[in-house]
């Protein structure tokens, strides 16, 4: 799949067969995720990949939007590690380029994943930090369940020119 392909096709995926998501996957999915533009080059962003049931399965007691989690046969929680920024605040660009590769990545190699934020919602935030026990300099930007889709969704013409201004506003 080229890369327009794989953007102009891409959609959120919620639902999951129970066929396993290998580490070659999963390392495949990182490395596209690492290969995202950070502010100064300064990779401010840390991974972790979840496979374990019960953390899995608690994930929407701390966030109502990832409903899906508990059918998915692993997550990724895509954080900002605040000690590693080069400029502070870019953390948040930083991460969610890297989000957006993970899910390009997802759809490119025949896997289903959906965005579920986290920042800057200081309750999921929160929840997330005693549920995988975060240090301080770590802030979960987002959720990333992903898994081989069990559904299908058809292309998404999202293209406006209204929201198209040229060298002014006006």
């Amino acid at each position: 799949m080229d890369a327009m392909e794989a953007i102009l096709t891409r959609r959120s995926i919620r639902a999951y067969t129970e066929e396993a998501v290998t580490d070659e996957q999963v390392e495949t999915l990182l490395r596209a995720a690492m290969a995202a533009p950070s502010a100064g080059n300064a990779q401010s962003w840390t991974f972790m990949v979840i496979r374990d049931r019960e953390l899995l399965d608690a994930v929407p007691t701390v966030h109502p939007y990832a409903k899906m989690t508990p059918q998915a046969p692993l997550a990724i929680l895509v954080c900002g590690d605040v000690s590693a920024e080069k400029y502070p605040g870019f953390w948040v660009q930083d991460c969610s380029a890297a989000v957006e590769n993970l899910l390009l990545a997802a759809h490119a190699t025949g896997l289903g994943a959906v965005w579920t934020g986290i920042y800057p919602d200081a309750s999921r935030v929160e929840g997330f930090r005693r549920l995988f026990s975060l240090p301080e300099h770590i802030i979960p930007l987002a959720l990333v369940p992903l898994g081989h889709p069990k559904e299908h969704k058809e292309q998404a013409d999202r293209f406006n020119p209204d929201k198209i201004k040229r060298d002014r506003w006006s």
